[in-house]
């Protein structure tokens, strides 16, 4: 997952309680940092890594389990394992977006505009060669999660509708990845926690659906912060995401109407 997932570990400061650290968890699961099935590190580790005691991480751990977001086994090979949430689907994301008024998505909006905006800049200020080449790594996994199936019938069967339901998830895990790394490269540990909240809370929202554009825009802003242009970077992350908050205007506007 690149640099991003190193930010989901890093020590919480003076926020160390258990909800810190169940909030840090649910986030970094949400948006696929932690892998459905993936074993998380033993909880002094955890509580190591975290920079709190032992039993604040056991407490966040029930809580996950208590949300079932990990199970717990037992015995030899046993820990904590994460479980992915099933209400990730695009029609879930849909209902939700149903639920949201429009003076929220505006403040969604424009509290991402100012996140990832600073980040793109900061990203282009500060980045190293190797962090441009995770963002074109995140950029081509966009390319290849919405490029048209081969095939495909003008009529779509359920195999069609569910591959074009797994295309968009995978669309919008892309985006959230590329984000999460334009963060990381910023080498701000408050920034890059800041993208993950909000990725976390509104990050399927705000990439359903993908833009056709998508992996051209992701493009242009990657040369942008690999030739070290923060004001490009900045303006161009700016558009992308308001490119989006406008279809989410819209799409939330044909849900309302009967």
């Amino acid at each position: 997952m690149g640099q991003a997932r190193s930010h989901v570990f890093a020590p919480l400061g003076d926020l160390g309680r258990a909800e810190a650290v169940t909030a840090r968890l649910v986030d970094a699961i949400s948006m696929g940092l932690l892998a459905d099935g993936e074993q998380l590190p033993s909880e002094a580790e955890l509580a190591g890594q975290f920079g709190v005691a032992t039993v604040t991480v056991r407490e966040a751990l029930v809580a996950l389990r208590q949300q079932e977001l990990v199970e717990t086994r037992r015995g030899r090979g046993g820990g904590s394992f994460v479980i992915t949430p099933s209400d990730g689907s695009p029609a879930s994301w849909r209902q939700r977006l149903r639920e949201v008024s429009l003076s929220e998505l505006r403040d969604i909006g424009d509290h991402y505009l100012a996140v990832a905006g600073a980040a793109a800049r900061l990203a282009a200020e500060r980045s190293s060669p190797e962090d441009v080449e995770r963002l074109r790594l995140a950029t081509e996994d966009l390319r290849k999660a919405t490029a048209p199936a081969e095939g495909r019938l003008v009529r779509e069967g359920p195999e069609d509708q569910a591959g074009r339901r797994g295309r968009e998830l995978a669309a919008a895990r892309a985006e959230r990845q590329f984000h999460l790394e334009v963060a990381a490269a910023a080498q701000s540990p408050r920034l890059t926690h800041q993208e993950i909240q909000l990725q976390g809370e509104r990050g399927g929202l705000l990439w359903l659906p993908p833009s056709a554009n998508a992996h051209e825009e992701h493009r242009a802003i990657t040369e942008a912060i690999a030739h070290q242009d923060g004001e490009l970077a900045r303006k161009l992350t700016e558009e992308h995401i308001l490119q989006a908050v406008d279809r989410l205007v819209d799409m939330h506007l044909e849900l309302l109407d009967p």
